[in-house]
Order: structure tokens, then sequence, then C-alpha cells
């Protein structure tokens, strides 16, 4: 081997395919990590989702809950009548603070009495035959129903005119 004679390493990445190799790399890994910031983002939004869901759902078996409550209160009021006693008078300020809890949350009733019966809003638990009203009008409402918004969270138990 002639001393004169030297041997030159080109350095690394100069040769025309590496800096093409590396490039491609770079933009594969580039496209990795956009794609691992997209399934975090997809995984931070359905887990809140489904906290806001779960949240929903334990809020709504109590809300169910407050409304048999409301319900023992409306037959209180009924056997009590128009009495001005004060335990009368107790039970209607203790109605009407439990009425505004649950309105608070957003829970509405809904008149069904002279409303043509709907199965979406209506669960008919008999039927009345009277000439007072048309076949299928709601005459009677043995239990309020309530919407949660838009959705229909507990229906109205009727009777419906034959």
């Amino acid at each position: 081997m002639d001393s004169t004679t030297k041997t030159t390493k080109s350095p690394p990445g100069s040769e025309p395919g590496e800096t093409e190799r590396l490039k491609e790399e770079l933009r594969r890994e580039h496209e990795m990590y956009l794609r691992a910031l997209a399934d975090f983002d997809n995984y931070r939004r359905r887990v809140e989702r489904e906290r806001a869901s779960a949240a929903r759902s334990g809020k709504r078996e109590l809300i169910l809950s407050l409304l048999e409550v409301l319900d023992s209160f409306d037959r209180a009021l009924e056997h009590a009548g128009d009495s001005s006693s004060s335990i009368s008078e107790g039970l209607q300020a203790i109605y009407r603070k439990l009425q505004r809890v649950v309105e608070a949350q957003g829970l509405t009733p809904f008149d069904s009495l002279g409303e043509t019966f709907d199965p979406e809003l209506h669960e008919a638990i008999g039927s009345v035959p009277t000439g007072e009203y048309e076949s299928g009008t709601v005459v009677d409402e043995v239990q309020r129903g309530y919407r949660w918004g838009d959705e229909v969270l507990r229906p109205a138990r009727v009777r419906v005119a034959e």
C-alpha cells in the first residue's frame, strides 16, 4: 500500500441513498408521533364521555328515588285535603322545597290529563269507558311523568278513554 495514496471515507449520511433513507425514517417517526397524539386525544375524549355518562347515570338513580318521595308527598297532600293544620302546611312547605331541588337538576313534570295518549310519554295501566272523552285521550293520571332535559325520565302512568 502506498503511503501517498489515502483512502478517504465519506462522512456518514453523505451518500445520496442514506439521506433519502433518513428522510423517510424521519417522516415515519413524525407520522407515528401524530398518530399517537391523535390516539391520546381520542382516549381523553372517550374517558371524559364515560365519566360524564357515569355521573349522569348515578344522578339518574338518585333523581328517580326523589321522584318516589315526591309521589308520596302528592298522595299525602291529597289525603290532607284543604285543612289548614300546621302538619298540612309543613308537608306543603317540604313538598315545595323538594320540587325546587328536582327542578334545579333540570327535571320538569309534564301534564297528561286531556292529552292524546302517546306511548313515548305515557304508560297505560288501564282504560276507562266514557262518553265524555274521545277514545285514546288520557282521562286519569295515576303517577306524574317527568322529563330530564329532552329525555323522558319517567313516563306518566295513565288511564285512557275507550
